[in-house]
């Protein structure tokens, strides 16, 4: 494999410690998480406390100022050990930016050093039952009241498929406050989930990722004061698309970390493992299976770290994130596939990584705007 050329010194002393955060407090959990349906609280708090949360957050904020880089360790490292139950990425990579970029000061004091912490937990409410991919067809809608209690938005809908939102505190609610006005009338709104009207649904069982918890959430005469609207009223899918690429970077990451994984655990298993008298290693099949992962992989990743290279120095556009986000995603179901393929029989049962990857990672391909949409994107340059 080649040297990795895109982290210093101090990203791997970052990733040592958050090796060992993952491996004590992750690892051992993960099962009864599973089971639950959930994670742990506790385990935001540790990772706040650690200062594993918003790390490229300000520090006036409660972040540590840190560059995109220290995010992208933590999401490899998540990947690494096979994780899928913590959203951290979301909560502290897509959910603190839009508050940083767009929101008022009141509104960055008021939840980033919480969200920094781990007290508060925050996710964005995009998909609804009837709008997947397409957000100019969501029905959520946001209407204008000023009456002598004062100005505030009212919020009607719901949402599905949110990510931390059983156990969420504060939501990014995409909603069209000008439903005659296509895309330039859609517009985010900052919810406390302690507001009147706000109701969380049943969390959902998924094929995969079975310890996070994805739920539906419904708005119902949600009174959202006028200073929770996120920059401008109708800018809400510029905003959108301006931080999209970064979210599909993180999914390409943990895309390219998660076949790494994946080769990993199957060199090691076909060393172990015995058929008719010798190492399944010692066949040309497996061999030459794993001769093509291999390469495959290293190929995603060198692209991966060009990308990120790109993006930390503000010249990744969104075509290049779709080929990124498309791209690695269907590889890792392809090595993830053929990993399980020389596991055999043992590949099929949940208590080898193998299993819980194959699961996790179909979903990959559909969230953060389907593989099919990254290639519309990418066609429109032809």
């Amino acid at each position: 494999m080649f040297e990795r050329t895109l982290f210093k010194e101090e990203h791997e002393q970052f990733r040592t410690a958050v090796r060992r955060f993952m491996e004590t407090e992750v690892q051992p959990n993960r099962e009864r998480w599973e089971e639950q349906g959930y994670v742990d609280r506790e385990v935001w708090t540790k990772a706040g406390a650690a200062g594993f949360l918003c790390p490229s957050m300000p520090e006036q904020y409660g972040g540590a100022e840190a560059g995109r880089l220290y995010s992208a360790v933590l999401i490899e490292e998540l990947a690494r050990i096979g994780d899928s139950g913590i959203g951290f990425g979301l909560h502290s990579e897509i959910v603190a930016p839009y508050l940083l970029h767009y929101g008022s000061e009141d509104l960055k004091q008021r939840y980033l050093p919480k969200m920094a912490s781990g007290e508060m937990i925050g996710a964005i409410a995009m998909t609804e039952p009837s709008a997947g991919s397409d957000l100019q067809g969501i029905r959520t809608t946001a209407q204008r009241v000023k009456s002598g209690e004062g100005d505030h938005w009212v919020l009607n809908g719901s949402k599905t498929f949110i990510t931390n939102g059983w156990h969420s505190d504060l939501v990014i609610v995409v909603a069209k406050t000008d439903p005659s006005k296509g895309h330039k009338g859609i517009s985010l709104f900052v919810v406390d989930t302690a507001m009147e009207g706000f109701a969380k649904g049943k969390r959902l069982k998924k094929v995969g990722m079975k310890a996070q918890d994805t739920a539906e959430l419904f708005f119902d005469n949600v009174r959202v004061p006028a200073e929770n609207l996120l920059g401008d009223e109708g800018g809400g899918f510029v905003y959108l698309m301006q931080e999209l690429p970064w979210e599909r970077m993180q999914i390409a990451l943990s895309a390219v970390a998660g076949a790494e994984a994946a080769l990993a655990w199957t060199t090691a298993y076909a060393h172990e493992r015995k058929a008719f008298g010798q190492e399944i290693m010692a066949f040309q099949n497996t061999r030459f299976t794993l001769a093509e992962v291999k390469t495959e992989v290293q190929i995603a990743r060198v692209f991966v770290d060009r990308c990120m290279e790109l993006l930390e120095d503000k010249k990744l556009d969104a075509v290049d994130a779709s080929m990124a986000k498309y791209w690695t995603t269907d590889l890792q179901c392809k090595v993830i596939d053929a990993c399980l393929q020389l596991h055999g029989g043992y590949g099929y049962m949940w208590e080898y990584p193998i299993a819980r990857a194959f699961a996790d990672a179909r979903v990959q391909r559909i969230y953060g705007g389907t593989n099919e949409i990254m290639k519309e994107i990418i066609s429109r340059t032809l």
